[in-house]
């Protein structure tokens, strides 16, 4: 049998990411936020072609980022009430990392292989977020498709934002959520 990790285990089989409307200050200085962001990068990333890179949003980059959602939210038919709450939720942040799916050209590595990475990286900073003791949310939604924000991020024509990943101190303990039936996703096959 392997040697197990049953803290790592226990952490996995036990995790809830905190909704972002719930952390506060203080927030991860930047050689903390290295550390979580370097957690982050050993992905697996197949060809090691780094498809994906970040972007870290302090908290006057989040309220300019939220003064942009009325007009993109006009632009994509989006009920104001949804973007007044987008509005509200980025207005009160205080970090956010940008993951950004950044496909390389490869002729070995297909570009949904290395999106899936990029996918991946937002659950490794998460989770790193996390076991650090950090309150963490991944969010992405209607405004992280636009071109404009995108735009505003200084993203290439092939780059999407991959997800927004909200770190900050826990303030209310997480709600509990119902979890999948394993039995009712899995199949096992045996010849």
């Amino acid at each position: 049998m392997p040697a197990e990790n049953f803290q790592a285990l226990e952490f996995l089989l036990t995790r809830r990411s905190r909704p972002a409307k719930t952390l506060a200050p203080p927030v991860p200085d930047r050689a903390t936020l290295r550390t979580l962001l370097t957690a982050a990068a050993r992905t697996p990333d197949h060809g090691k072609l780094e498809p994906w890179r970040f972007i870290v949003l302090e908290r006057a980059a989040l309220v300019v980022l939220a003064d942009r959602f009325a007009e993109c939210g006009a632009r994509n038919a989006i009920e104001p009430e949804k973007i007044a709450k987008a509005e509200a939720e980025y207005r009160g942040a205080h970090l956010a990392v940008v993951v950004v799916s950044s496909p390389k050209p490869s002729d070995k590595i297909p570009e949904i292989e290395q999106v899936y990475s990029a996918g991946a990286v937002c659950l490794a900073l998460l989770n790193a977020a996390l076991a650090a003791g950090w309150g963490a949310n991944w969010i992405s939604g209607w405004m992280s498709h636009d071109a404009g924000i995108r735009a505003h991020l200084g993203l290439e024509e092939d780059e999407r934002i991959a997800g927004l990943i909200h770190i900050g101190t826990e303030t209310t303990p997480p709600p509990e959520r119902p979890r999948p039936d394993i039995d009712a996703i899995t199949t096992w096959i045996t010849t």
